[in-house]
């Protein structure tokens, strides 16, 4: 995705999702919590065969269903992306959409993975229109264009989440570069909708971020005053909108939601009246806590991590939540050094680092996708500025 969402620049970056696709993966982010005592924890890194080994190129997983299967994308020279699922043996097919550009900024890039293995996910075409795609486990390939969407340069269909019945949510982009959220059943039923609120201007609209097996969907919606909200919206078609209590309500602040489990429990990010980046939890009761990886530094957005790439100087950030409520993410030091973290669902959090992440500036690791079992997914970044993928087991 082309435009920043607010917070949601956690994951959803602009032509790379570096922390998702949102990856656009990734667009990649008071409460004080101690941090938990030493765990026994397994990290397993990989890269993709064809991955890039430069700064700014390299291995980055986005998503990981329960029987550990990882998907996520590989950049190459020229910024170009192709997409990866990582079996839980370890072994990598790498793979590109029909139609995917092979220019700079082009390419594939999967979102998420479901209990089969199903992919969804979006690529850009020659021209820089987003196209969203689904891949079977068999690795069929079917192109998602959802009507309404435009056909212009860095607009069209996105992804992001995919659940157990193969239902896809995410957004698409209008001729007139408004977002608007949609919903498409695993037998290609499109439903779009917006948020009571959404603003109609460049850059403003909804956007579907996750959604759980029930097919209750969690999302942001960007108003007219360029302040973001966060949003659950039923299988029936209800929406209701979420706000951290200590969101802002300055252009560029606000509340995005990015993960919701079974429970109904949702996770995200909200930035404050200062510009600076805090995690949430929410339950489905709509009881909101919020708070912050001890280590976290204070200081607003400054300046990119990776140019183009979307990541916030400083802060916190949940990413992903499972079944027990644990939920995974990254926060950012006053160093800009990226550190993951794991928080139980009673608040316990605890911190760590993939084996070979730099400890510099725009450096580190981040901490995206997690499943039942507790296993987590993400990417770190070495010392060299090249991205590599890991998973992480409790």
């Amino acid at each position: 995705m082309n435009d920043r969402m607010q917070p949601r620049r956690w994951i959803l970056g602009s032509h790379v999702r570096t922390s998702a696709t949102a990856l656009t993966l990734a667009l990649l982010f008071l409460t004080i919590l101690s941090t938990a005592p030493a765990q026994a924890q397994t990290f397993t890194t990989f890269s993709a065969t064809g991955a890039g080994t430069s700064a700014d190129e390299g291995t980055i997983a986005v998503g990981i269903n329960t029987a550990g299967a990882i998907t996520g994308f590989y950049i190459v020279t020229n910024n170009v992306a192709h997409g990866f699922v990582r079996s839980a043996s370890g072994t990598i097919t790498e793979f590109k959409a029909p139609g995917a550009g092979t220019a700079k900024n082009q390419g594939t890039f999967p979102a998420a993975i479901n209990t089969a293995g199903t992919i969804a996910g979006m690529y850009f075409d020659s021209l820089n229109v987003y196209h969203g795609f689904v891949r079977t486990t068999a690795g069929a390939i079917t192109a998602i264009n959802v009507t309404g969407a435009g056909s212009g340069k860095h607009q069209g269909t996105t992804p992001i989440a995919i659940n157990s019945a193969g239902t896809i949510t995410g957004t698409y982009k209008d001729s007139s570069d408004v977002y608007h959220g949609f919903v498409r059943t695993a037998a290609g039923v499109v439903t779009s909708f917006d948020a009571p609120g959404a603003g109609a201007g460049t850059a403003q609209g909804t956007r579907g971020i996750a959604i759980d097996t029930a097919g209750a969907i969690a999302g942001q919606y960007v108003d007219s005053s360029n302040v973001a909200h966060g949003f659950v919206r039923t299988a029936t078609g209800t929406i209701t909108a979420i706000n951290a209590t200590g969101a802002g309500t300055g252009t560029g602040q606000g509340t995005t939601t990015l993960g919701i489990n079974t429970a109904g429990t949702i996770t995200g990010a909200y930035t404050d009246s200062s510009t600076v980046s805090h995690g949430f939890v929410r339950t489905a009761a709509g009881r909101i806590t919020e708070f912050n990886a001890p280590g976290a530094g204070t200081n607003a957005w400054l300046s990119l991590l990776v140019p183009g790439h979307g990541i916030p100087d400083q802060g916190t950030g949940g990413f992903g939540i499972n079944t027990a409520g644990i939920i995974a993410g990254f926060y950012i030091d006053s160093s800009v050094v990226l550190h993951g973290f794991e928080r139980t669902a009673a608040g316990t959090i605890t911190s760590f680092d993939a084996p070979g992440a730099g400890t510099s500036a725009r450096q580190g690791t981040a901490a995206i996708g997690i499943n039942t079992a507790g296993d987590i997914t993400g990417f770190y970044i070495d010392p060299s500025g090249v991205f590599h993928g890991y998973v992480r087991t409790p």
